[in-house]
């Protein structure tokens, strides 16, 4: 097949860091089929300049500037993807003749998408990932067009039952929908030595460490858990809390650090390649991502690989792969309720091996084999159909599913 993906969730010279997961999960299917990856850079991004290198080999990878009003008219943000798309690539892609195109991200990437897949009789694939679903979804304006993008899907490809479901309630197609977990890459993600680890990164040998890795922004709880740390320095006073990754709310996270007396106890480290991460799970004795909503985050997937038990919310799809013996599970937006697992969790005797065992089960090649049929599906549906002219976007076309 020849696929083009259209994503705001891939590494580009703006943010190289950007969407590892699709990153691995493109990478992998671009060793079966052709797959090119046109990637939306926000215009302020772009402003701001390059930050560094994002080659992704086996991929044919380019890029367009995203043009959008601020604040309140987000609403129109899927029209203006159709049309920066169109403005900025529309001769290639007439011109490229693909088989299938995958949206990854509900809105405004597949929302404008598949306007363009519309008007260029190509069938379409969304990939589905939590907060597009969870938050943009939730917005009056922005859930019509969403539930068009899905309901004009060839299929629908979640990242766990819970967005799945959510996808259904939403109005795709049940028969179109399908769970699909992301894979972890065992050769990088494994068990290794806490104390080497921990020699490299130049942290304590002994002390109990903490680890949170993602976006420092209030919805992935990053908040939460300082307040929920004194609970644990209260039974370890020597305890570490390291804070792995950038935004907004760092600023806020020193300061509520400052004012609980924990400063010294409290690292920042910063953005770090996907790479690097492993010696962070191997060093650190829990990982805690206590998000207010989610996907399947990779992070939980890649630490429990290394062997680290999970403290997190059981939002979205977590539950459904973090199992007992791989961590614990609390509501979201309560930090006392947080601070009580992070001590129960250096009192409880976790098996690293099970707990490596169990994300082994998590295999990319089994990813892209059920990815692949989905694509194969859209795209011989698609050859059966006549072509048509584009459908407006308030009354979305069906593709068959078979």
């Amino acid at each position: 097949m020849k696929v083009l993906v259209v994503t705001n969730l891939f590494p580009t010279p703006w943010d190289p860091r950007r969407g590892t997961f699709n990153r691995q999960q493109f990478q992998r299917l671009a060793e079966r089929h052709e797959v090119h990856v046109l990637t939306a850079v926000d215009f302020r991004e772009r402003m701001a300049g390059k930050s560094g290198n994002a080659d992704v080999s086996g991929i044919e990878c380019d890029y367009f500037t995203f043009f959008h009003p601020p604040g309140f008219g987000r609403f129109l943000n899927a029209l203006c993807f159709f049309a920066c798309l169109m403005w900025q690539r529309g001769r290639e892609l007439r011109e490229a003749e693909y088989d299938v195109m995958l949206a990854s991200w509900a809105y405004p990437d597949a929302a404008g998408a598949a306007w363009v897949a519309r008007l260029l009789g190509i069938p379409y694939v969304v990939k589905v990932h939590g907060s597009d679903l969870n938050v943009q979804a939730e917005f009056r304006l922005r859930r019509p067009q969403v539930r068009s993008a899905l309901r004009g899907a060839a299929g629908v490809v979640a990242v766990s039952r819970a967005l799945a479901c959510k996808a259904v309630a939403l109005g795709a197609d049940a028969g179109a929908v399908e769970t699909i977990y992301n894979g972890v890459d065992t050769r990088l993600f494994h068990r290794g030595d806490r104390c080497a680890a921990r020699e490299r990164l130049n942290l304590p040998l002994d002390a109990p460490i903490v680890l949170y890795v993602g976006n420092l922004k209030a919805t992935k709880g990053c908040l939460d858990l300082v307040e929920a740390f004194p609970a644990l320095v209260a039974c370890h006073p020597d305890a570490r809390l390291v804070y792995v990754g950038d935004g907004t709310c760092r600023g806020s996270l020193e300061g509520r650090a400052a004012a609980l007396c924990l400063a010294p106890a409290v690292h920042f480290a910063g953005a770090v390649d996907h790479a690097a991460l492993t010696d962070w799970f191997r060093a650190a004795n829990v990982l805690c991502l206590p998000s207010h909503n989610e996907g399947v985050p990779n992070v939980v997937l890649e630490a429990m690989a290394c062997g680290t038990p999970i403290v997190a919310t059981a939002v979205g799809g977590i539950p459904e792969v973090v199992p007992d013996h791989a961590g614990i599970l609390v509501p979201p937006h309560q930090p006392h309720e947080l601070g009580t697992a992070l001590v129960e969790a250096f009192e409880r005797r976790f098996d690293p091996a099970a707990i490596a065992a169990h994300a082994a089960t998590f295999r990319w090649d089994e990813n892209i084999d059920r990815l692949e049929r989905v694509l194969l599906r859209a795209a011989a549906g698609a050859h059966s159909l006549p072509q048509s002219s584009a459908t407006p976007p308030d009354q979305p076309g069906r593709l068959p599913h078979t």
